[in-house]
């Protein structure tokens, strides 16, 4: 993502495995001088985020963003709830998803773009049991292919070398 202005902070490596993903969104973050700061030093954590909307306004909870190291005082709260910025239709068109069961609002990526923190968030559906071992089935056999792929010889023409 380091391409057209845009720099990638922090990932949420576990989303994609824990959540089925649907519809994404990009918003944008009410932040303090020394987050920003921090978070341009590589500094983010979305392990255990999630955003929820609260009064009519969306919110990021448990994000952690590590305290600027040069910031003596008026350091900021590295867990504290961070605000959303969202169009109000987005707004209404997420609280009537996630009244449906089972959805959540999990954040995916912090990136800056064009010099503005920014948050991909995506309405999502946990997964079960069965699902997440069915992913791994999947992603092993897909190594093995690769890896057999790989060790395979190039050149099965007649002059091959194991041919008889």
């Amino acid at each position: 993502m380091a391409t057209d202005g845009i720099k990638l902070v922090a990932k949420n490596k576990k989303a994609r495995f824990n959540y089925e993903l649907g519809d994404r969104l990009e918003a944008g973050m009410v932040l303090s001088g020394t987050e920003v700061k921090s978070l341009r030093l590589g500094k983010g954590n979305l392990t255990d985020a999630y955003a929820k909307i609260k009064d009519g306004e969306a919110w990021l909870i448990s994000c952690h963003i590590s305290a600027y190291p040069y910031a003596h005082y008026d350091n900021h709260d590295p867990e504290r709830p961070r605000k959303l910025l969202l169009h109000r239709r987005e707004l209404r068109k997420l609280e009537s998803k996630l009244a449906e069961q089972g959805y959540s609002l999990i954040p995916l990526a912090i990136y800056f773009k064009n010099g503005l923190a920014k948050v991909e968030l995506a309405l999502a559906k946990g997964k079960k049991l069965y699902d997440k071992r069915q992913s791994i089935k999947e992603r092993e056999q897909k190594r093995d292919v690769a890896r057999g792929m790989r060790r395979a010889p190039r050149d099965r023409g007649p002059g091959a070398p194991g041919r008889a």
